[in-house]
């Protein structure tokens, strides 16, 4: 589905066209086209691939989905595979932003993306003096506002994990806090898929040898890659706190299963004191020394609730009870 199509020419926006009227556009050198495409169908990407003469290996790319976050070069053109994440309940959903960008066009195709990139183009055009840079200015905008939507994901997932790790502490079910602990580990990973690559690609946008179309972009792709590396530390960090937020569950779980023995055992122990005395006089001998003493019984009683009250007093000093 077409969102826009709009022609820009000298940082500021000329007028919105057709798709038939891009070949009318692009041969003009102070000016590009900026095409919006969402969940495109092979026959529109087919008909963007003859206007901007696409290269057919970056369109394959974009027709199947699902790709590696990159930045190729194909000529004096770039393809740039970006990971949108959108929270989706209790998930995250994956989706991909393709963008195609050489010095007289920008096509974005959109897959599996709720939200779109209206505000992206509202801040282009309000920057007429940084959209003078072309079609590059828009191509940083578009990695600067996906990476950007990152950030409110990590802040989740941090107080998340601080909600969890305050549970930890309570009598909450030991599986509830393995299996939160379980989904923010797998948030962090999709995170990781869609941050780490990326922030290898863009290193090839500034310092060295950068693609002629980027060239006097270098500190806004630099400003970029240090968002991404911000992020790819931030996602380490929590994964370790993750870490060590099981170890601690674990060993709390070991702790409490100790104190369930001890109590275990100390119970067992003021059973089985009464429960050998009894024995022993439930034997059926014919010559035992206190059968026939009419003292026997309460006596015996008597020394069973002794041996157990002293026993429940040794336990309870040492905290088994």
């Amino acid at each position: 589905m077409l969102v826009n199509c709009v022609v820009y020419q000298d940082g500021k926006r000329l007028t919105e066209i057709t798709p038939r009227e891009i070949h009318d556009y692009v041969c003009r050198p102070d000016c590009f086209v900026w095409v919006a495409l969402r969940d495109a169908t092979d026959t529109e990407l087919a008909e963007m691939q003859e206007e901007f003469d696409l290269h057919p290996l970056a369109v394959e790319d974009a027709r199947h989905g699902h790709q590696r976050p990159k930045i190729e070069e194909y000529g004096d053109s770039l393809f740039a595979v970006i990971q949108t994440i959108e929270p989706e309940g209790n998930d995250l959903r994956v989706g991909e932003v393709d963008v195609f960008v050489a010095r007289n066009y920008v096509l974005t195709v959109r897959h599996r993306t709720e939200r779109g990139f209206a505000e992206v183009r509202a801040r282009c055009e309000r920057e007429p003096e940084l959209l003078r840079h072309g079609s590059a200015y828009v191509l940083y905008a578009l990695m600067d506002a996906v990476v950007d939507r990152y950030f409110p994901l990590i802040d989740t997932l941090e107080v998340e994990l601080e909600q969890i790790e305050e549970r930890i502490f309570s009598s909450v079910a030991a599986r509830a806090q393995v299996e939160a602990l379980y989904g923010i580990k797998q948030k962090l990973v999709i995170l990781k898929h869609a941050v780490g690559p990326m922030l290898e690609a863009s290193s090839k946008l500034y310092g060295g040898r950068v693609p002629q179309l980027c060239a006097g972009m270098g500190d806004y792709f630099r400003d970029v890659s240090d968002h991404l590396s911000r992020l790819n530390q931030s996602i380490d960090s929590i994964r370790d706190m993750v870490t060590t937020a099981m170890s601690v569950h674990l060993s709390l779980s070991t702790m409490q299963e100790n104190e369930t023995t001890k109590r275990l055992a100390a119970y067992a122990a003021l059973v089985a004191v009464p429960t050998m005395i009894a024995g022993v006089y439930g034997m059926n001998f014919e010559h035992m020394p206190e059968l026939r003493w009419g003292l026997g019984y309460p006596v015996t009683l008597l020394t069973m609730a002794t041996i157990d009250v002293y026993l429940f007093y040794r336990f309870r000093k040492t905290g088994w009870l």
